[in-house]
């Protein structure tokens, strides 16, 4: 027997009275939540939901996540969980795809019109029964019944369920949680997971990020993803630490709750380390949030090392890095616990896990050599949902290949190159945009770089640079272009430069250069 949901189970028998979710002026203790997340087992059981079923769910960073999520996995279904910026052709997709049964989704607002969209997914998919709409808080109590036409209130359909339910008995290879990856290579695929491979996954964060009396984490990374869902989720409630939920990352906004909440744990992607370096604030403030952060992990993208520099200048924190991905749960390296950090890098195999680095014929390649990382381990998927001939292209063995490019140093600290499909190939020599990326932040007056391959009559491919300028910066796209040829390679330096004031993000702050190189392709010559 082995549950995802025990990692919430156990910390409330141990620590019932602590708060285990802050949402807003929302407060949860451990028994509140585990209470409410066996409210919603009850539900589902109550409507027909049994082992192995799927249950999708759209639901922005706050309480009625975790509420729903450990009910779904209480009930012995598997969690689909959905980004909530998905339209209502996408989100049918990720219903009929995944074969859901039951939908629970967030009502949302002008901004974000989550319910509507969703509701007509849910009327658009065959095959999905169930649909629920998320509104309220957890903790309120549920208004009048919604009209008989209308669809039907979680709040209110859990207002009479028991909460108390005896989690059914899965297995450690019985599947958890469907993550569906975000489709630059083609339509989104699900990464089916095992409870082993979630709990092995949050209980090795447990491990790595060390121990405390009692950390509060600022969880600005959605929940949907891997990231926040494993390392702060699934981690922070096992570790028996205070979640502290921000629906929509904003850097001053998360620097307030640093400080109001005494945040010891902060997770996020480079950018938005980027952003909090960026943000307006007093040195008050600045100092107030150093004073208690103890732990900063990046993840998701590689970090530069200047944000890595400075960051741990302003903050006097080292940010710790790690990698994975949503097929290997996601966490498979990591800067141990006690070592010097060393930016740049993303550490070494966490534990019960291997990396190696291979060719193109899976051959591992020599020392010094780049390869590209496969894994094997308790965090690897056990397929693609429904896609044999796909999960057969990626894994062999019991390794996984990543598509990610990387090489080693003597010590067996693993540095990333670039993405696979990310490299450039400019007159027969391979460029590597993350190092012409490194090279740019050196500048002062660049604030954020990200380079592209585009394509090219005589080199095959050229390099162009989308550049943030620093505040206030006085510099010419020629004036770049000089500075970058004096600094590196010849066949290395941009040719192209463009000026941005912001640059495409998806959900989790990960910079989408598969857009940038659309807008280039598709822009009038």
């Amino acid at each position: 027997m082995l549950n995802l949901a025990t990692v919430l189970e156990d910390s409330a028998r141990s620590v019932p009275d602590r708060v285990a979710i802050v949402s807003d002026e929302e407060r949860l203790t451990y028994r509140q939540l585990d209470a409410a997340a066996n409210q919603v087992a009850n539900l589902l059981a109550a409507r027909g939901i049994v082992k192995g079923d799927k249950v999708a769910l759209s639901c922005p960073n706050i309480a009625w996540f975790p509420v729903a999520y450990y009910g779904i996995l209480k009930a012995g279904a598997l969690v689909v969980p959905l980004n909530v910026l998905l339209k209502r052709r996408e989100i049918a997709y990720h219903l009929a795809d995944s074969h859901a049964r039951a939908y629970l989704c967030f009502e949302g607002g002008a901004d974000l019109p989550l319910g509507r969209e969703g509701k007509a997914a849910f009327d658009d998919t065959d095959g999905c029964e169930h649909f629920f709409l998320i509104t309220g808080g957890p903790a309120a109590q549920p208004g009048a019944a919604p009209p008989a036409d209308g669809p039907e209130d979680l709040a209110h359909a859990l207002s009479t369920r028991p909460t108390t339910f005896d989690t059914v008995v899965t297995e450690p290879d019985d599947s958890a949680v469907i993550l569906y990856t975000s489709g630059t290579t083609g339509r989104p695929k699900g990464a089916e997971l095992t409870h082993a491979n979630m709990v092995f996954n949050a209980l090795s964060c447990h491990r790595l990020f060390g121990e405390a009396e009692h950390d509060v984490h600022l969880v600005a990374l959605p929940l949907f993803h891997s990231f926040g869902q494993s390392v702060q989720l699934n981690g922070g409630l096992a570790s028996r630490s205070t979640l502290v939920l921000m629906p929509r990352f904003d850097a001053r906004g998360a620097l307030a709750l640093m400080r109001r909440h005494v945040v010891t744990f902060f997770a996020g992607v480079p950018t938005m380390y980027w952003s909090l370096l960026g943000a307006e604030i007093s040195a008050a403030d600045a100092s107030a949030v150093a004073e208690n952060l103890r732990m900063a992990v990046s993840g998701g993208a590689t970090l530069p090392v200047e944000i890595h520099r400075t960051f741990a200048t302003t903050y006097g924190v080292q940010i710790r890095e790690g990698y994975g991905l949503s097929e290997t749960s996601p966490v498979a390296t990591f800067c141990p616990r006690g070592a010097r950090t060393r930016p740049g890098s993303i550490g070494v195999p966490v534990w019960g896990v291997e990396v190696d680095l291979v060719a193109p014929d899976w051959t591992p390649v020599g020392p010094g050599q780049i390869g590209e990382i496969a894994v094997r381990g308790h965090n690897v998927m056990k397929g693609y949902h429904r896609r044999p001939a796909a999960t057969a292209e990626v894994m062999r063995g019991g390794w996984l290949r990543t598509g990610d490019l990387a090489c080693r140093d003597e010590d067996g600290w693993l540095y990333i190159v670039d993405r696979a499909k990310d490299m450039i190939i400019r007159g027969g020599f391979n460029v590597y945009p993350r190092e012409i990326e490194e090279v740019l932040l050196a500048h002062p007056a660049v604030s954020l770089a990200a380079v592209i391959g585009v394509p090219h009559e005589r080199h095959g491919e050229e390099i162009k640079a989308y550049v943030v300028p620093a505040p206030g910066a006085d510099l010419t796209e020629d004036a770049l272009i000089d500075w970058a040829r004096s600094t590196m390679a010849g066949y290395k330096y941009p040719r192209l430069v463009e000026f941005r004031d912001t640059l495409p993000t998806n959900a989790t702050g990960k910079i989408l250069k598969g857009e940038l190189r659309t807008d280039h392709m598709t822009r009038p010559r």
